[in-house]
């Protein structure tokens, strides 16, 4: 399980145990979801060079407490979801080089009475808690001054000892998992002048009588506060924001799949003074039910006027209130992607005097349908210069738009454009129109760096003289068999072209001809996405010249052609064989023979019918049935014969008949003649015959020769009847009737034995 850099992958192989024969060679060791319940003192004694041991998901419920005692390069531990009901100081007493340390998802109630982690001076990462964990005291985390991230489930953590963490001077990232606000007020009393980025999930800020636990965050110096899948109401919301916007450093402040409980009609009018620090807002995934029935936000108006990034994503958004756009003065950034804003309504959010100060605005994924009023909504933003409007529905595009006159990128894809028009600005440097079904490109853009034509039904390249100054350019997924010459000479400044998933007639000549022609730096053209070409051009390590493409990828078509050509023939050449060969009858004569050799060999004696099944051609059936028929059944005592005439069952199939008439029968009898070797029936009663009955102890059958017949002219695949005839006496129908009485007397004698 271990590879050439001596990591070891023993993940999901059901292991009980950890394995032996472990050897300092292993670097890192994963024994991931297996089901080992105790690591015992000798288990990893050997591998004194693991840096990394992966334990996470199993059933451990005990480890031995000098286990880890030989890991002292030990960098990453992992023991998290499994039955530890208890931890021990001893296990990381030798780990002094251990940067991460996973233990969430365990059984565990608290962490002692002292501290865990007083020798890991390196500890950068720490996650901790599970649904159980209900306590904290002080002197846990002693010997802990810097931690990177501090991960705490803490979902029902009940009992909080003030300074438990205050021992850490810095948390860069704390992430807790909280539902009781009191605990989390005690915590973030003790974080206030050492976590940079808090992070809050699963917390429910419902009670108003509550946040009053909250105003100490206001004394935090955390730059950045997330929530997620918090629950805020109308009622709380004011304190919230008022708490937020004291706190002297934030800078950010994130919401991500939170539910609101309200229609913003706050209860109490939001008192805050406006934060000199806050600048970035992000929410995503808000949950308001009753969104449709949202107020303007006129109360928080006031408190948006420095921030200068706002994320708004996936939120029902359906209009933005101009005058909360009048206030957003310093805003640069502004992402609205995944809403409902329809033409009408981005008017009336763009309106004059609002975002004065944008430079990028994500409209992707919105109800936008005429990019004409979408441009025109715009066109008074002066500053804006990057427009992403991907994901919506235009359609047809006019030929006159208007833009905001420094408008440098335009997003344009997946928007069923079917045609461009000079309603694109001619201002871009770069255009993105990937996913709209383009069959051609000819726009007048003489600023163009950059354009991506992905994905469209582009059959030849764009001419270069409209684009003088494109630097990259994308045509992926496109139908474009070649290059020519003249379509390459313009192409001066061209740095990157990517032209893979493509239908090209590949050449050593053609990739050339771009190298020398063209002089791009990097060229992707991909048969299928597999040569890169780069300056000076090649193709994996090999320079042009020197390259030797298959046929395959030289003559795709024509190879594949060939292919289905050969394919047809050797299917033709199957059943012109098959039908010469008799293959078709094989195959039902086996599937016949499967299901009669399930059957018992010989039916039991109470269930013979007959003395004897007779096989015969219908050519001699005069013979049969007017001559020996006769003879037989009206001997003393009768014989009782099987006919096919007389005796099948009507209604059902010839070959079950055959089948049961033979093993309902005494001895099977045949008539052979010329006839009976041309007749397809009789083949089929002697192939039954002979599956079911022949073989070199077994009497049952009783040929008799009604002419004479050469063995020859059996078929050949009956080799065991040519056998027989071969090596075993049959009767002979005699021509002299003074001879035909012993022929009787020998018949009767063998149908009776």
């Amino acid at each position: 399980s271990c590879d050439d850099t001596q990591l070891c992958n023993c993940s999901s192989m059901g292991l009980d145990f950890i394995p032996p024969g472990l050897t300092g060679k292993i670097t890192t060791l994963n024994l991931s979801h297996n089901r080992i319940k105790h690591i015992r003192s000798q288990d990893l004694q050997q591998a004194v060079n693991l840096r990394a041991l992966l334990l996470q998901s199993n059933k451990i419920s005990s480890i031995d407490e000098d286990s880890f005692r030989s890991l002292g390069k030990l960098e990453l531990l992992d023991l998290s979801n499994n039955n530890l009901a208890h931890l021990s100081p001893a296990w990381f007493g030798h780990l002094f080089l251990l940067q991460h340390l996973h233990l969430q998802g365990n059984s565990y109630r608290d962490l002692g009475e002292s501290s865990l982690f007083s020798s890991l001076r390196n500890l950068s990462s720490l996650h901790l808690g599970n649904p159980r964990f209900s306590t904290v005291r002080q002197g846990n985390f002693e010997g802990i001054e810097l931690l990177d991230e501090l991960w705490i489930d803490g979902s029902n953590l009940s009992q909080y000892e003030p300074g438990s963490l205050k021992s850490i001077k810095k948390i860069n990232h704390m992430i807790i998992n909280l539902k009781r606000i009191n605990v989390f007020s005690a915590i973030v009393k003790d974080l206030l002048h050492s976590v940079i980025w808090l992070e809050v999930r699963k917390i429910a800020f419902s009670i108003p009588a509550e946040m009053q636990l909250l105003r100490v965050m206001s004394s935090s110096f955390a730059k950045k506060i997330s929530f997620k899948q918090a629950l805020l109401t109308d009622a709380t919301v004011p304190e919230i924001v008022s708490i937020l916007e004291d706190m002297p450093e934030l800078v950010e402040v994130e919401m991500i799949d939170c539910r609101l409980l309200g229609t913003g009609r706050w209860d109490i009018q939001i008192q805050a003074n406006q934060s000199q620090t806050l600048r970035v807002l992000t929410i995503k995934k808000l949950s308001i039910e009753q969104f449709y029935l949202f107020t303007d936000l006129q109360a928080v108006e006031g408190l948006l006027s420095l921030l200068t990034k706002v994320t708004v994503e996936n939120t029902k958004v359906f209009l933005v209130p101009c005058s909360l756009s009048r206030h957003l003065l310093s805003l640069e950034y502004l992402d609205l992607s995944a809403n409902l804003l329809g033409d009408q309504s981005l008017e009336h959010s763009a309106c004059q005097g609002g975002w004065p100060s944008l430079r990028t605005l994500n409209l992707s994924q919105n109800s936008l349908s005429n990019l004409e009023m979408t441009g025109k909504s715009l066109s008074h933003l002066r500053k804006l210069n990057l427009l992403d409007i991907s994901l919506n529905n235009f359609g047809e595009i006019p030929d006159v738009c208007e833009w905001p006159k420094n408008l440098k990128y335009l997003n344009l894809s997946s928007t069923q454009i079917p045609k461009l028009t000079t309603c694109i600005p001619p201002t871009l440097e770069v255009l993105d129109v990937s996913a709209n079904n383009l069959k051609e490109f000819g726009l007048q853009l003489p600023f163009l760096k950059e354009l991506y034509l992905t994905k469209n039904q582009l059959k030849t390249l764009p001419s270069a003289a409209p684009v003088p100054n494109l630097v990259a350019m994308s045509v992926r997924r496109n139908k474009l068999n070649s290059f020519s010459k003249e379509e390459f000479e313009s192409f001066r400044k061209m740095e990157h072209l990517d032209a893979s998933d493509n239908n090209f007639i590949c050449s050593c000549e053609f990739l050339s001809f771009i190298h020398h022609q063209a002089g791009i730096a990097q060229v992707l053209v991909g048969w299928p996405d597999k040569y890169v070409c780069d300056s000076p051009l090649a193709v994996r390590g090999a320079q042009v010249g020197a390259v030797h493409l298959s046929l395959m990828e030289c003559h795709r078509s024509l190879v594949v052609s060939l292919i289905c050509v050969l394919v047809f023939l050797v299917i033709l050449t199957l059943v012109v064989v098959g039908y010469k060969y008799h293959a078709v009858w094989y195959l039902r004569m086996t599937w016949a023979w499967l299901q009669a050799k399930r059957k018992p060999k010989r039916a039991p004696p109470k269930d013979l019918c007959y003395d004897a099944f007779v096989s015969y051609s219908e050519n001699d059936s005069d013979w049969v049935e007017n001559i020996m028929v006769r003879e037989l059944e009206q001997a003393c005592p009768p014989f009782r014969l099987c006919l096919h005439k007389r005796d099948f069952v009507p209604g059902k199939w010839i070959v079950d008949n055959i089948i049961d008439s033979i093993e309902k029968s005494h001895k099977t009898l045949f008539v052979l003649s010329e006839h009976f070797v041309q007749s397809e029936w009789c083949k089929y009663e002697l192939d039954f015959s002979h599956f079911r009955l022949f073989d070199e102890n077994n009497d049952a059958a009783i040929l008799v020769l009604l002419e004479p017949i050469q063995s020859k002219t059996i078929p050949k695949r009956f080799c065991k009847l040519r056998k027989i005839m071969n090596t075993k006496t049959y009767l002979e129908w005699p021509p002299d009737e003074e001879q035909q009485e012993m022929f009787w007397f020998n018949l009767k004698i063998a149908l009776k034995s």
